[in-house]
């Protein structure tokens, strides 16, 4: 392949004049009326892509998607077999292997081009987590009020040192004698 096929390919020479137009307009002195014009010629060609970025062109295939992600429930649920049950609402004690399926969703989803998450993504997700850590909902503490005798301690306790703290500093204050 020679260098002239090269350059007359359609990402790369458009991208090769935008390049071109940038360092056209960084090196010589324009005025905001020739600026003006360039300007949005430059916007235009990067915002369709003439600079040379892949733009993702293909549709989603859910259905295939749908039909790879079984198979990493499937590795993470083996996964999950190497972790005693009672241990499932620990993070920790299956951290490595929640990310190892976070990964294969997210590639299984980005090789049938989509984006990810994606609600179907999310949908098989949910579904593992249903079948996983269902019983993982954390218990509520019911906190209560102290009694009033402790209450009333812990709030006078400040009031009172704040007071004693104004006093102190307004007597010394008046007093000036003392502090020379």
């Amino acid at each position: 392949m020679n260098i002239l096929s090269i350059l007359l390919k359609p990402k790369l020479c458009s991208s090769l004049l935008v390049s071109a137009l940038i360092l056209l307009c960084n090196s010589m002195e324009v005025s905001n009326s020739s600026l003006s014009f360039f300007t949005p010629l430059v916007n235009g060609l990067m915002t369709l892509g003439f600079a040379g970025a892949r733009q993702q062109t293909n549709l989603c295939n859910e259905s295939l998607m749908l039909e790879k992600l079984p198979a990493c429930g499937k590795s993470f649920e083996e996964m999950m077999k190497k972790v005693d049950s009672k241990k499932w609402c620990n993070l920790t004690e299956f951290i490595m292997y929640y990310d190892n399926f976070t990964q294969c969703t997210e590639r299984e989803a980005n090789n049938a081009s989509c984006f990810w998450p994606n609600p179907l993504a999310e949908g098989f997700i949910t579904g593992i987590h249903k079948q996983f850590f269902s019983n993982c909902t954390s218990e509520k503490v019911h906190w209560e009020d102290p009694p009033d005798e402790i209450l009333i301690t812990l709030i006078l306790i400040p009031v009172m040192l704040t007071c004693a703290m104004i006093t102190l500093v307004v007597w010394c204050s008046k007093r000036s004698d003392i502090l020379v």
